[in-house]
């Protein structure tokens, strides 16, 4: 008859080995995700691009030279406009934007971020130290200086979900985030 001690060990191992195949698998996962998000933004911003052409009054109708904007497209606020970096000119040292979000862990900082993460992050840290630090999207995107419309909301809720999903922060209700306990977020 086996010991129950061997039992015990026998149960951990197997759940042990259950757990670094499901890791693997996750990591695989969110591998595919990141570049089927890529792909995606790509496609994206490639439409956006063809539809801003064909919109485009041509220069002999207007003697306008240079890019026309097109009504009812979500746009930086002036005042903060000036403040984002350029998008060709990432901060250095830090991930560029579109790069994926790793699952929190204890050796994370969050440089490992895109500037838009860190963007967020940073309001929700604001508000914890103001008030009860949660936010709907909305306010995240009023306090990120977007234009409050469907589609700059629906980026940060987008955004807001990866980051929760990942352990960066939490959904305590839903369409309300905050910061999770875990991350430290330094000074």
């Amino acid at each position: 008859m086996a010991s129950v001690v061997g039992l015990l060990e026998d149960r951990e191992l197997a759940a042990r080995v259950r757990v670094e195949g499901l890791r693997e698998e996750a990591d695989r996962v969110l591998t595919e995700l990141a570049q089927a998000e890529r792909d995606w933004q790509e496609w994206l911003i490639a439409r956006q691009r063809v539809d801003e052409v064909l919109s485009a009054p041509r220069r002999s109708e207007t003697g306008v030279v240079g890019p026309v904007s097109v009504e009812n497209s979500c746009v930086l606020k002036p005042e903060v406009a000036a403040e984002v970096p350029s998008v060709g000119a990432p901060a250095t040292g830090a991930a560029r934007a579109g790069s994926i979000v790793p699952v929190w862990r204890p050796a994370l900082t969050v440089d490992v971020l895109a500037v838009d993460y860190q963007q967020i992050l940073a309001a929700l840290v604001e508000r914890r130290t103001k008030e009860d630090g949660v936010m709907t999207c909305q306010e995240i995107t009023v306090v990120l200086g977007l234009e409050l419309c469907p589609a700059s909301v629906e980026g940060v809720r987008s955004k807001m979900q990866r980051l929760a999903d990942r352990g960066w922060a939490v959904e305590p209700a839903p369409g309300r985030f905050a910061l999770a306990d875990g991350p430290s977020w330094g000074s």
